[in-house]
């Protein structure tokens, strides 16, 4: 965090290109638009560069008002989705010589391009906005492979060979870029799959790649499907009324994954009144809240586990693979607010395909649908080496 002193002099430097003022607190276009340039860093000085809100554009003060709220909605944009991967920054209130303002810390990121809205901003002296191919492409270089989360490392033995390229140009490129910017691109192939984190430099596929649009992600990250079994009763026995092993792309798994779901929920009908009132033993958004996060958060590295969900007639487990990541401990799992990612490329590639509305939303999202249906509140029990939650079925 920037003292006071650094803060004044970022602030007094009208010819910064790291540095962007605005009194404006409703475009928050602006605001993504230079953190994300901030954290791309082009021109690779390695500084910290600075939103300020409530100053003009010569420095002077606007006099608004830096209330809390403002303050959350700046430091939300870290983990709302707008911006991928997320960036590195910290928000606070200050003053400066009398002067109230919000300051948005973003620090040059590690793995360069972030986007915002899919679009990768950048800023150059005066120039601002978004980046040519070769600018990418020189953003692309600048990642420290070395630190990067595990869905963003290069899989031994793999090449573009184990994609399915089919599936990446009709399926993920149309849905997590906008039109406009595919219509006018002239990367190839290999630049689109490095911008997009997956295939690494020297050639070699992500396991993001791999478990977004790999031909076979299964025989290269064992435990990449997901293991469903239903039972009559409320306990494990020798009799097993359904057993499915769910693979394949990440978009293809969890559509069977939201089929298989609906094809098990029972629907109870109550004729007590004159309208039939129909009610489902779980809302199915619940489920397929919970399914996704199992999928997409668990831990690929190090294990053959799969997501294990067994279904019994009182209640759905859902069992994932690796415990609280980050900012995340087993004190503070799924309180609302409190999020960290151990896949973010996943996390994101989920976002872009439409299986997550907002980032952070899904337990909240499930905890809601199950208390308007009826269901009792959700069971974690959580472990260092997996996630288990508890689903029973309405009353």
């Amino acid at each position: 965090m920037l003292s006071d002193d650094e803060i004044r002099r970022y602030l007094r430097d009208l010819e910064a290109d790291n540095v962007e003022r605005t009194v404006s607190l409703a475009d928050k276009d602006k605001f993504g638009q230079a953190i994300c340039a901030f954290g791309n860093d082009l021109p690779n000085r390695g500084e910290t560069g600075v939103l300020f809100v409530g100053v003009r554009d010569n420095g002077d003060c606007a006099n608004l008002e830096i209330d809390e709220r403002l303050i959350q909605t700046l430091a939300g944009s870290r983990s709302d989705g707008s911006i991928t991967p997320f960036p590195v920054m910290h928000v606070a209130r200050r003053v400066i010589d009398g002067c109230a303002m919000a300051a948005v810390e973003v620090e040059p990121s590690d793995n360069p391009p972030l986007k915002y809205q899919g679009r990768v901003c950048i800023r150059i002296g005066p120039r601002r906005g978004y980046a040519t191919a070769e600018e990418e492409r020189r953003l692309t270089e600048k990642r420290r492979w070395g630190n990067l989360p595990f869905d963003q490392q290069p899989v031994a033995g793999t090449s573009i060979r184990d994609l399915d390229l089919l599936r990446f140009r009709e399926e993920y490129l149309p849905s997590a870029i906008p039109a406009d910017v595919l219509e006018e691109n002239g990367r190839d192939i290999e630049d689109q799959l490095r911008a997009l984190r997956f295939m690494a430099p020297d050639g070699r596929l992500t396991a993001a790649g791999l478990l977004v649009c790999g031909k076979d992600s299964r025989g290269w990250l064992p435990g990449t499907y997901v293991q469903f079994v239903r039972y009559p009763g409320d306990h494990i026995g020798d009799v097993v009324a359904d057993h499915k092993e769910i693979g394949g792309p990440l978009a293809e798994q969890l559509r069977r994954l939201d089929d298989i779901v609906s094809a098990n929920i029972d629907v109870r009908s109550d004729l007590s009144g004159t309208v039939q009132r129909d009610r489902p033993s779980y809302p199915i958004i619940a489920l397929q809240e919970l399914l996704r996060n199992a999928v997409i958060h668990r831990t690929y590295e190090g294990t053959a586990a799969p997501v294990r969900v067994t279904w019994f007639d009182d209640r759905v487990e859902i069992t994932s693979p690796g415990g609280p990541y980050g900012s995340v401990t087993i004190a503070t799992f799924g309180q609302e607010g409190v999020t960290d990612y151990r896949n973010p490329t996943l996390t994101e590639a989920a976002k872009a395909m439409g299986f997550i509305q907002r980032f952070g939303s899904g337990i909240p999202r499930a905890r809601r649908a199950l208390g308007l249906n009826g269901n009792p509140p959700l069971e974690f029990r959580v472990e260092p080496s997996h996630v288990n939650v508890t689903v029973r079925a309405a009353p």
